[in-house]
């Protein structure tokens, strides 16, 4: 199925989400004024676009409601889900009243119900949409795979499609309260800088990273491990499943923990946390601890 089938005489556009364009692109110029933008369609300069499709995207960028300046929207269209796959074809409109041209790079995106719950969830790349001409709207199809789906269903009236502004915080340091009690304001910000040190998490990963270990007088073993979280929405861990292993590949220590409450790690920040083997559960004898690393088991 090419690109045009998917937009239909009959289509409407729905809801529209937009975002202060700061959000997106930093040290712009942005406009003075104040009266409202009425976006003009600019189809991309790549597509050879049928006169009668020209007449499609035309009739719904003119059903676009007027945005502040300065603004970056989605306008919600439709969505085709291919029964095969359960992939989700979105049609919407990239829409901009900067009065510049743009050009954006990887961004996430959510479908959204009509009481904000979160349907589906991806990363995409804006350079694909080309750059966008100042104070204008781009129709768009975003393809939403079945392992980015989160729901059963279609969404009903008033879905939208929007910015996923997690997917572009900075990965930080987020200490429990219990921690920020306990430490004091200088080893707060060693922390802080070892973790902004740390390499780079991909999208949706997570990752366990050896902090400290110490074996104790009674033959416990206590470990501090930076949770990482690299994805665009917070974790909750409950059950951790977790094996120490020491500089020379021996497993000094093997065990299951259950956190009760649940440990919540927001989105893109890392968490330490404080994990105490007892001594049934530790074999370190001749242990080298000068470098070790925590496993979760499959």
């Amino acid at each position: 199925m090419g690109l045009f089938d998917f937009f239909k005489k009959t289509d409407k556009v729905g809801t529209d989400s937009a975002i202060d364009s700061s959000n997106l692109i930093e040290g712009i110029e942005e406009s003075s004024e104040k009266k409202l933008v009425k976006t003009k369609l600019s189809l991309h300069p790549d597509w050879k676009v049928p006169q009668e499709q020209k007449y499609v995207f035309s009739f719904l960028a003119n059903q676009l409601v007027p945005l502040r300046p300065n603004q970056l929207s989605l306008a919600a269209i439709d969505i085709d889900e291919d029964k095969k796959t359960g992939t989700w074809y979105v049609r919407a409109f990239f829409r901009s009243s900067i009065p510049h041209n743009i050009e954006l790079g990887e961004i996430g995106l959510l479908i959204l119900d009509k009481n904000n719950k979160r349907l589906a969830g991806k990363i995409f790349d804006f350079k694909e949409l080309g750059t966008l001409p100042p104070e204008s709207c781009r129709p768009w199809v975003f393809v939403f795979e079945k392992k980015y789906i989160e729901t059963d269903e279609l969404p009903g009236e008033g879905w939208k499609i929007a910015f996923n502004l997690n997917t572009l915080k900075e990965h930080t340091l987020d200490l429990d309260e219990s921690w920020k009690k306990q430490l004091p304001i200088e080893q707060q910000e060693l922390l802080a800088k070892v973790v902004s040190k740390l390499p780079e998490l991909g999208h949706n990963e997570v990752n366990f990273t050896g902090l400290q270990a110490n074996l104790r007088d009674d033959k416990s073993l206590s470990v501090s491990i930076f949770i990482r979280n690299g994805n665009d929405r917070a974790i909750n861990v409950e059950q951790l499943p977790l094996e120490i292993i020491d500089a020379n590949g021996k497993k000094i220590a093997k065990g299951s923990f259950t956190l009760n409450p649940p440990l919540t790690i927001k989105a893109r920040t890392t968490k330490p946390w404080t994990f105490v083997f007892p001594p049934e559960l530790v074999d370190a004898e001749g242990a080298d601890l000068s470098r070790w690393k925590a496993v979760v088991p499959q």
